[in-house]
């Protein structure tokens, strides 16, 4: 998945359905008025749990919106549009700023950015292509019987 506007080649992000809005971690916003409008400058290290690649971005502020967070509060967000490109298909979504410090993907991308675009497998991973992470504990799935 990309940015191409913000600048990111490729991101990796978790398709969540059960989220309406698109998130990505934004580092040291600021915002700013330019001519009437607002804008916001922040910072993203688009490769998971490093912070060695930094992307700055400078964007124009579509609307703060208040986002309900996976742990149920509330906070005002800032939220921008920007284009995604997803295996090949570029489309403009909105993008809510938020600290993801603690989340296990720099980016998620919800139902409304993939809302008649694509049909989501919750069964299957990585998808798009990458590397699945490796498993820190052994597999507790039991083999399928031997047929001879």
């Amino acid at each position: 998945m990309g940015l191409p506007e913000l600048g990111i080649d490729r991101i990796k992000a978790k398709i969540d359905t059960g989220a309406r809005s698109s998130s990505i971690h934004a580092s040291d916003l600021e915002q700013r008025r330019r001519r009437g409008e607002t804008w916001v400058r922040f910072v993203i290290h688009p490769r998971q749990r490093s912070v060695e690649e930094e992307v700055e971005v400078h964007a124009k502020v579509l609307e703060f919106r208040s986002i309900r967070s996976s742990n149920g509060t509330s906070s005002m967000r800032p939220v921008i549009v920007t284009p995604v490109t997803v295996l090949g298909v570029t489309w403009p979504i909105e993008l809510t700023l938020a600290s993801r410090d603690e989340m296990g993907f720099r980016m998620l991308l919800g139902r409304q950015a993939v809302r008649h675009r694509f049909l989501v497998d919750p069964g299957r991973s990585y998808f798009g292509g990458g590397e699945p992470p490796r498993s820190r504990r052994p597999s507790t799935k039991k083999s399928p019987p031997q047929t001879k």
